[in-house]
């Protein structure tokens, strides 16, 4: 699967070096010629390197400068705009959240969806992204390991945050297919890091204090495990929001919102579906494709309100795991910042 955007460009610059060397074989022997809609739909379509090369190597359109100077130009903004959308380099999303419930403010960063993949040696890209945030914690919701990677990168990373600041983990379905669940829950917890199933804990920084909720992913029901099932774990997580408190209620699925607005969160925060994958600013900004969602999904990318709920979704951090690349979708840590109404 990701050999496929190079067997589709080799493919299509084939087919423009062909038309190309007909045509002006044709144009030789003054007979059918190949209309120059198709030469630039090829071009148009990934073949105008090659177009362009074989008109210059075999000297065919050269003196029409719609060709000389429009493929250039052409194949110019495909390599700016192909450079952009294939950029993977990380980066850092801020949201500001205002609340009464507050006494002061708290910082979080959202981490999810590492799939155990690379950010430098000994992950110093993304801990210098986080360190450079200087968050109160860390909330790191599912498919930090991978079902398929070695855990390695992983472990690295967590090892790192987890001596720096309090770090609180719910699973992802990734954790589950591995069938390593409960021990890569067991690494997290020998390092610190609260890992809640249907659980909560409070954290308090400088006086003021939120309570933090999170429940395992769906698959739990599904694989062999010490945690309990996920309806449980739900119903649990009803008596432990309180009106009075600022709950942040960590999961890793966000299109199971309707299951999570009866509890009353103020905040929810999730990953999973790694900004729908293929992405197109200002047109689809919440991409093509989403696992459990489907085609144009709807919970990929940013925020979304409900009444006195709202939602964060991050675009994750998966980048070799995945078989398919990144358009316009780099990978991205959020940032959360909680504070009192700004009088």
């Amino acid at each position: 699967m990701k050999y496929l955007p190079l067997l589709y460009l080799a493919a299509v610059s084939l087919l423009a070096v062909f038309v190309t060397i007909h045509d002006k074989k044709a144009a030789r022997k003054h007979t059918r010629r190949v209309r120059e809609r198709t030469l630039w739909v090829l071009a148009l379509l990934g073949g105008s390197a090659a177009l362009l090369v074989t008109m210059l190597a075999t000297r065919h359109k050269t003196r029409h400068a719609k060709f000389m100077v429009g493929i250039p130009l052409l194949l110019l903004a495909q390599i700016v705009s192909l450079t952009l959308a294939l950029n993977t380099s990380l980066s850092v999303r801020p949201f500001v959240i205002e609340s009464d419930k507050l006494g002061g403010e708290i910082k979080l960063v959202l981490v999810t969806d590492l799939h155990a993949c690379a950010y430098g040696s000994g992950q110093t890209k993304l801990l210098r992204a986080i360190d450079q945030e200087q968050p109160d914690a860390l909330v790191l919701c599912g498919d930090i390991f991978d079902s398929d990677l070695p855990p390695d990168n992983t472990t690295t990373f967590v090892t790192a945050v987890a001596a720096k600041y309090p770090c609180y983990y719910v699973s992802g379905n990734h954790e589950f297919w591995s069938g390593q669940a409960d021990a890569f829950k067991d690494i997290l917890r020998t390092h610190g890091v609260k890992v809640l199933e249907g659980t909560s804990e409070v954290l308090s920084v400088r006086g003021s204090h939120i309570r933090l909720c999170g429940l395992d992913d769906p698959d739990v029901d599904h694989f062999a495990t010490r945690a309990h099932p996920y309806a449980q774990q739900l119903n649990a997580l009803a008596a432990a929001v309180q009106p009075a408190e600022f709950t942040v209620l960590l999961s890793h699925r966000p299109e199971r919102m309707n299951e999570f607005l009866p509890l009353k969160p103020d905040l929810v925060l999730a990953g999973h579906a790694h900004g729908g994958q293929w992405r197109v600013p200002f047109v689809l900004e919440n991409g093509l494709l989403a696992p459990n969602q489907g085609l144009f999904p709807k919970y990929t990318n940013g925020s979304y309100v409900w009444d006195n709920t709202q939602l964060i979704v991050s675009r994750g951090l998966a980048r070799e795991s995945t078989p398919v690349p990144r358009i316009f979708n780099r990978p991205e840590i959020i940032t959360i910042t909680l504070t009192p109404p700004q009088r």
